[in-house]
């Protein structure tokens, strides 16, 4: 049985229960999703070959204290860095390091900033100087998927229409759906109720309703579906090292549709637009 809620009345932590947030939680939200579209536009001109993803971490750090904005990731379960910097095949959760970025690498750069205790949560593929058409075909498909599962955001609609809008694209451009990792409810929490999958059918799911606040982050493989998590306990890699690519939006159900928190001021959360 699935529960909503006045967020105001919700305690701070995972319920299940689903929260509906008002006026004041959206302009929250707006400011926090702002400054992480911010960064993700200031690091478009910062990811080139032989930059290090330690570099890229060491900026997301800065850039959000000097904003009076903390990484929610930082320290988040025992995570060391301020951001995910997830390269090639590997899916989500990559650990910034030191090893420098290849010409022909693509990066999906993953930020989440607490602003004023709303999380900002968004991220993008970066290409790394000249890439192979088959990196860039994926990025336009998983760009497109997720804005399709963008679409089928309004009130009354079930969950499962988000990501049957996304399997049906991908699988048609002969792509295949990560199914390990979903989006989620963010808001005051960093993962809250509900999951959002990016697979299934439109009668799937919960009903959304004006005042959800959630993400929605299809990762996209180039070849199988399946992944594995490294022995870091937080790369997940596909498992025939196919490329995969992901972007992601925080979003909130309004009267007739969503509003996306998260997009990019200077129009760079495309792609081909990042580099």
């Amino acid at each position: 049985m699935v529960t909503y809620l006045e967020a105001d009345a919700a305690p701070l932590r995972n319920t299940g229960q689903i929260r509906l947030y008002g006026p004041e939680a959206f302009e929250g939200m707006r400011k926090a999703c702002n400054l992480t579209a911010r960064c993700l536009d200031e690091l478009a001109g910062m990811v080139a070959p032989g930059v290090t993803t330690e570099a890229i971490d060491r900026f997301v750090f800065e850039f959000g204290m000097d904003h009076g904005a903390m990484p929610a990731t930082l320290n988040y379960r025992g995570y060391t860095k301020s951001s995910c910097t997830s390269i090639n095949h590997v899916v989500c959760h990559g650990i910034p390091d030191a090893k420098p970025l290849r010409e022909g690498d693509i990066v999906n750069i993953d930020v989440t900033y607490i602003l004023d205790g709303w999380h900002g949560d968004s991220s993008r593929m970066y290409p790394v100087g000249q890439v192979k058409r088959a990196a860039e075909r994926l990025l336009e498909v998983t760009h497109e998927c997720l804005m399709r599962g963008i679409a089928a955001v309004k009130p009354g609609a079930r969950t499962g229409a988000i990501g049957a809008a996304i399997q049906a694209y991908a699988e048609s451009e002969r792509c295949s759906v990560v199914r390990d990792f979903c989006g989620h409810g963010v808001g005051r929490l960093f993962h809250d109720a509900p999951n959002i999958l990016h697979y299934g059918s439109p009668n799937e799911g919960v009903e959304m309703r004006p005042g959800m606040i959630f993400t929605i982050e299809p990762m996209i493989n180039l070849g199988r579906l399946h992944v594995k998590v490294l022995s870091d306990g937080w790369t997940a890699v596909t498992r025939d090292r196919s490329l995969s690519a992901q972007y992601e939006h925080s979003i909130g159900v309004t009267e007739d549709g969503c509003e996306i928190f998260t997009l990019s001021p200077a129009g760079l959360d495309k792609p081909g637009l990042a580099a």
